[in-house]
């Protein structure tokens, strides 16, 4: 038998990230479609550094329409685990929250591993009136000898069944004579309010397959089995870079200064995206610091925060084209966040571009790096849903547009507040709608895009 305390799968064959991510895939057929390969035939055998020759320049500025730059993004993810070829890592369950599991979640025991007492009560062996014995039986310790016809014993719950016990007697259902001769209220069914040894799984039962989230249930469930780690698909790392010389970490704005809301917003959501944030930098305005702290980071991911436009102090485009990056996603048709980007720095890292906007930047967050981490994580895709909206929703002519809703009942509720640079909108809201090009009018079904707090899911868990 596995010893008590041992890791998930630790007698399975290995399994490599790429694998895990097949497995999860397999059994979720809602990941969106495969986007044009833009004239590569395996995007993980080009050299890094290189652009893609057959792009021409005036292709690599066209925005990517929505659902398109999303597959993108997925596809990425992909093509990174398959070239790291990541092994899965022993985590305890402490740390294992909102991971996805690499070996399946076998028994090590039978549950409950002894039959065991449902009630607070009397174990009591053949038919009344029995004879009530001075000891009782507590959870946690030794059970007492067996009993015989007429015999009972006061019983916890959750302790152990003493041999030969027909029933556990509830204590609201017993009453006592004057002689201390103990009767039944209500019929006594033989086996009643035991839980008998393997009801709920048998030694080697499967309990829980390659792919799933670790949940809090997930953890009671392996706590409860024996385990003291699972073994699971590491997380990405991530680093953010927030640029800008108007930024300030503390106080009231002033003189032209505004205080910096997406160092404090995005580490704890990419956290719930699944991401390890390795660290949060501030950089000035100013091309050469933003070089440095690109060439050297270590991250799978690396963030940064506005400067993705051509503005006088935009250098994410020229730093990116300064060190060879292949530019995957230039540009959205989507608002807000329409200038974000992905861009393949080496086969194993990318950069995500977010704007400087605070709503844009989460618009940015869900279209690219939300799918990049997730299959990075080997995490499902969500089962993708729509609800009716309320009111009308202006749109965009030709772009999609990311819309704060909170849900009341089976509508979706627009809410205002909902320009680029607000973020009052979004803090009250439940999920984002997509709302098509030309709006969507009172009753139109719109596609919902949870937030990890809002979903009931792992993501409501920040650590």
């Amino acid at each position: 038998m596995t010893p008590h305390g041992a890791r998930a799968g630790e007698d399975a064959e290995d399994l490599d990230v790429e694998e895990v991510l097949a497995l999860v895939r397999n059994s979720n057929g809602n990941h969106p479609p495969e986007p044009p390969a833009r004239g590569e035939t395996d995007s993980a055998a080009r050299p890094s550094h290189q652009p893609d020759p057959s792009v021409r320049p005036d292709d690599r500025h066209r925005a990517t329409p929505w659902p398109e730059a999303r597959a993108l993004a997925e596809r990425a993810g992909r093509d990174a685990a398959r070239a790291a070829r990541r092994a899965p890592v022993p985590a305890s369950l402490d740390t294992a929250l909102g991971l996805t599991l690499a070996a399946p979640l076998d028994a090590l025991t039978d549950l409950p591993s002894f039959d065991t007492s449902a009630m607070d009560g009397w174990a009591v062996c053949g038919p009344a009136p029995w004879h009530v014995r001075d000891e009782g039986v507590l959870a946690g310790h030794a059970g007492p000898g067996s009993l015989t016809d007429g015999e009972a014993v006061p019983i916890a719950t959750g302790a152990r069944i003493p041999p030969e016990t027909t029933a556990v007697l509830r204590s609201e259902h017993g009453r006592t004579d004057d002689k201390g001769r103990l009767y039944a209220t209500r019929d006594v069914v033989p086996g009643q309010d035991i839980r008998p040894r393997g009801q709920e799984c048998r030694t080697g039962d499967q309990l829980l397959a390659v792919g799933t989230l670790v949940t809090p249930a997930v953890l009671g469930l392996a706590a409860a089995a024996g385990y003291d780690s699972v073994t699971a698909v590491p997380r990405a790392r991530a680093e953010v870079l927030v640029l800008g010389d108007e930024l300030l970490t503390q106080g009231l704005p002033h003189d032209g200064l505004i205080r910096d809301a997406l160092g404090p917003m995005l580490p704890p959501w990419l956290r719930a995206l699944g991401a390890e944030v390795t660290a949060v930098r501030r950089i000035r305005d100013d091309a050469d610091a933003l070089h440095e702290a690109v060439t050297a980071s270590g991250a799978d991911v690396i963030l940064t925060t506005g400067g993705t436009a051509a503005g006088p102090v935009d250098h994410v485009h020229p730093t990116l084209r300064r060190i060879g990056a292949e530019l995957l996603v230039d540009g959205v048709k989507v608002r807000p966040g329409h200038p974000m980007l992905l861009a393949r720095i080496t086969r194993t890292q990318h950069l995500v571009g977010l704007p400087g906007n605070p709503l844009a930047a989460v618009s940015a967050l869900l279209t690219l790096a939300e799918p990049l981490l997730r299959t990075l994580a080997a995490r499902p895709a969500p089962e993708p849903y729509t609800m009716p909206l309320r009111d009308a929703v202006h749109g965009h002519p030709d772009d999609t547009r990311l819309v704060p809703v909170v849900l009341r009942g089976d509508e979706a509720v627009p809410l205002h507040y909902n320009g680029p640079a607000m973020l009052r909108g979004i803090a009250a809201a439940d999920a984002l709608a997509v709302v098509p090009p030309g709006g969507a009018r009172p009753g139109q079904d719109a596609e919902l895009l949870d937030l990890p707090w809002a979903s009931g899911g792992i993501g409501v868990c920040f650590t």
